[in-house]
Parts: C-alpha cells; sequence; structure tokens
C-alpha cells in the first residue's frame, strides 16, 4: 500500500501520514493478490453499509473503549493543552474523539472578507472545479450534479470553486462556519459509508457521490451562496448537527461534528466569489494534500 504524503502548513515541510487503521486499509484497498481477492468483496458485503459502522461506532461511545485514549493521544502526538476538558473526564474514546477545543487554540484569521478553513484536516483546493477532473483518477470526471443529487444546483457551481476536506481519526472532528453566513435547513442524502482515505480515493472518485452526505446552504455577505457538504465514511454512523438554521452565524461559529471514524467536507463557492490563498493551490497542483487547522486562512473575497 502507497504511502501518504501531505504539506504541513504551519512548517511547510512534507510529512509522511501516520495512518490509524492502515492494516485495515492495505487489506480493503491494497495492490497484492490478497487484497485484490478479498478487499471488494469485504467492501461491498459489509463494510460499506451503515450497520458495520454502528457496531464499530457502539464500541467506541462504551466504557471498554477508554483504554485506548492515552495510548492514542501518546502515538499520534496530540496536544491535550489544546481541549476544553481534562483527558480524565472523557467516558469512553468517543468522548474523546468528539471533544471541544479552547478557543484561543484555534484563533481566527482575518476580518468578515477572509473565509477561513472550517475544520483540521488535509486539504485539496481547486479555484475551478473542471480542474478536478482526472486529479484523482486518471480519465474520470468528478460528477457534481450526482454529489449534489441536484442537475439545476450543480449548474450553478459548474465554474466555481471546490475546497475538499478530509478529517483523519486522529483529527479534532468537529467542523465550523468559514465565514459570517445564514444558514439553512440541512439536506441528508442517503448512501453508503465507503472510505474517503485518498487510498481508496484514487481507486474511485465517485466515492464522494455515493455516501450518505449533508448539504446545507450557506447565505453569505461577502462569498455569495456557499455549499457546505458533510460526507459520511467507514466507521462514521452518525453527522451531528449543532447549528441553529435561519439565524445569523459568526465566522468560526460550529455548525456540528462527526462521531468516531475518518471523515470528509466539501465546499462549493459560486463563480468569481473567492480567490483561494495561492500557498493552497500551488500544493495541489503539486499533487499533495495540505494539513490545515481550523481558523487558518482560505481566501479572500472576490465581492466588491
Amino acid at each position: 500500500m502507497s504511502s501518504i504524503f501531505y504539506i504541513d502548513r504551519q512548517s511547510g515541510k512534507r510529512e509522511e501520514e501516520k495512518v490509524y487503521g492502515g492494516a485495515a486499509l492495505k487489506l480493503l484497498y491494497g495492490d497484492d493478490l490478497w487484497s485484490r481477492l478479498m478487499g471488494p468483496a469485504l467492501i461491498h458485503s459489509l463494510v460499506k453499509y451503515p450497520f458495520f459502522s454502528a457496531l464499530y461506532g457502539k464500541w467506541q461511545k462504551s466504557s471498554y473503549s477508554k483504554g485506548k485514549i492515552q495510548p492514542f493521544i501518546h502515538n499520534f502526538q496530540i496536544d491535550p493543552a489544546e481541549f476544553l476538558d481534562d483527558v480524565s473526564q472523557f467516558q469512553s474514546f468517543n468522548d474523546f474523539f468528539i471533544r471541544k477545543l479552547k478557543p484561543e487554540s484555534r484563533p481566527m484569521s482575518g476580518g468578515p472578507t477572509q473565509a477561513v478553513m472550517p475544520a483540521d484536516a488535509r486539504y485539496l483546493f481547486f479555484q475551478d472545479i473542471s480542474k478536478v477532473d482526472g486529479f484523482l483518477v486518471k480519465g474520470e470526471k468528478f460528477d457534481l450534479p450526482s454529489l449534489l443529487n441536484n442537475d439545476v444546483l450543480a449548474r450553478s457551481y459548474t465554474q466555481g470553486t471546490m475546497v475538499m476536506a478530509r478529517l483523519c481519526p486522529t483529527d479534532y472532528h468537529r467542523y465550523h462556519f468559514p465565514c459570517d453566513c445564514v444558514p439553512g435547513d440541512t439536506q441528508l442524502i442517503n448512501g453508503y459509508l465507503y472510505s474517503v482515505n485518498p487510498i481508496a480515493l484514487r481507486k474511485d472518485i465517485q466515492i464522494f457521490t455515493k455516501n450518505k452526505r449533508m448539504i446545507c446552504s450557506l447565505d453569505t455577505f461577502k462569498f455569495g451562496k456557499v455549499l457546505f457538504l458533510e460526507i459520511g465514511a467507514t466507521n462514521v454512523g452518525s453527522i451531528h448537527e449543532t447549528y441553529q438554521p435561519h439565524t445569523f452565524q459568526p465566522k468560526g461559529a460550529e455548525k456540528g461534528y462527526f462521531s468516531f471514524g475518518g471523515s470528509s467536507l466539501i465546499l462549493l463557492f459560486e463563480p468569481g466569489k473567492i480567490q483561494i490563498d495561492e500557498d493552497l493551490l500551488e500544493a495541489t497542483r503539486k499533487g499533495y494534500e495540505m494539513k490545515c487547522l481550523f481558523g487558518q486562512s482560505l481566501g479572500k473575497s472576490l465581492i466588491n
């Protein structure tokens, strides 16, 4: 199984990702003979279905899983000083997984004309969505109408800007509004729960259009109408929305969180509404995800 490399925005260095559950990913998506024979069978008969994630999630919410917390923090070098609650307060691994952070650990960048990262994640950035075609899977087009489950809505974003965020199991798993906005209701599109790890996406970029996902339209003051999507993945049994629809939400306000597992966010901007920061676009052009923190700069408004 190929290693996963990303660029850390804070240090500017190329890093190798320490993958949680790497052995399982290798079995399901590896290139050796055993994986090619057994991986697809396991994915399509078991792993992609919500009941598998629900069972695994139930274990992570049990008190028996509490013993995993300290080794996990140590192995993945997570800083407990950022946590709002002391580690001793977590009664299960899922309590730790959905932890809140101290506000000062993730300061907001810029003013109202600057959008910020909605989550701690590994990101890909496309100023023009058409550049997504063939990026992860050579010769394969990204199906925006299927992603949105709406052909008419997709037309408004065909030449727009897309931000893709992959949250690892090691990340802070709450997500936030990237700019001042009034969010609408969230629409559920039911689906499977395939892995969104890059190893899986290189096999099938249409995973995003097959997985369970939530879509919310944000009426913003400086960035037009933004679409905010939360996408479930293997071992993410639940997507939890914590915001109040149809009320003003300041930049950085919490929108929701994922229960245990990996997961993804997608932001869609209409054409001519945002200019993504150049260092972010450059990393994507080089073929790397960029590890960014919630609150760091995403881009500037192009609306006068």
